[in-house]
């Protein structure tokens, strides 16, 4: 189960904040809506990660577990710097958020 968890982690396109830009107020907040899931999903994905017992004679089985785990919390630092990003363009556009 740890490999296939490790193989199904997508990666995060970089944070362009331009493309907020041309977003629409009810776009931003869509977009705000799915960065929180992701987040959420993320975090979820982490804990099940850690908390997983690793046989003993899976040699290597305790290094792969700490990497999945670590390739989720940089996921979730970016996750959270695309939502402080998109929280920045919101303020200035869009008057209701506020």
């Amino acid at each position: 189960m740890l490999l296939l968890a490790a193989g199904c982690s997508s990666t995060v396109a970089s944070i362009d904040p331009g493309k907020y830009d041309k977003m629409s107020c009810a776009e931003l907040n869509s977009a705000l809506g799915d960065s929180a899931t992701a987040i959420s999903r993320t975090a979820i994905a982490r804990g099940k990660v850690a908390s997983t017992s690793v046989p003993s004679w899976l040699l290597g089985g305790e290094r792969v577990k700490t990497v999945v785990a670590n390739r989720d919390t940089a996921r979730i630092e970016k996750l959270q710097q695309q939502q402080q990003t998109i929280i920045a363009v919101r303020k200035q556009r869009c008057l209701s958020s506020q």
